[in-house]
């Protein structure tokens, strides 16, 4: 699937991180990033969708305490909370009442704090 292109569109991230390849593990078996390498040699991700792509970094501050914030959307809260766990992330805001929608916040291995975002049925 090709990527949408159009003016505006969010399309790249750099996550800090303090061990790229822990990083690229977590985000794979969490979410199922598709994990490449650059011609630079340095580790990037797709998101499951081919909408965002990005790469680790090293040697910046996590964004343990965001100014902003991203979510990232899934089929269940709760079952994605579980693999966060599993694979050794932090789960720093719970379930909330963000009504409609269904959110948490999690922590990953490089220390950034990310949201889940579930669409309501």
């Amino acid at each position: 699937m090709s990527p949408t292109l159009a003016n505006g569109k969010i399309c790249y991230l750099e996550m800090p991180a303090t061990d790229i390849v822990r990083s690229a593990d977590f985000y794979k078996g969490v979410f199922g990033w598709n994990i490449r390498k650059r011609g630079d040699g340095s580790t990037s991700f797709d998101d499951t969708v081919n909408g965002v792509s990005g790469a680790w970094v090293l040697g910046r501050p996590a964004a343990g305490n965001p100014g902003l914030l991203f979510y990232i959307m899934v089929d269940s809260v709760a079952a994605t909370i579980d693999t966060v766990l599993a694979h050794g992330g932090e789960i720093v805001q719970p379930i909330g009442a963000d009504a409609p929608e269904i959110t948490a916040r999690f922590r990953d291995p490089g220390g950034n704090v990310i949201g889940l975002y579930q669409h309501p049925a």
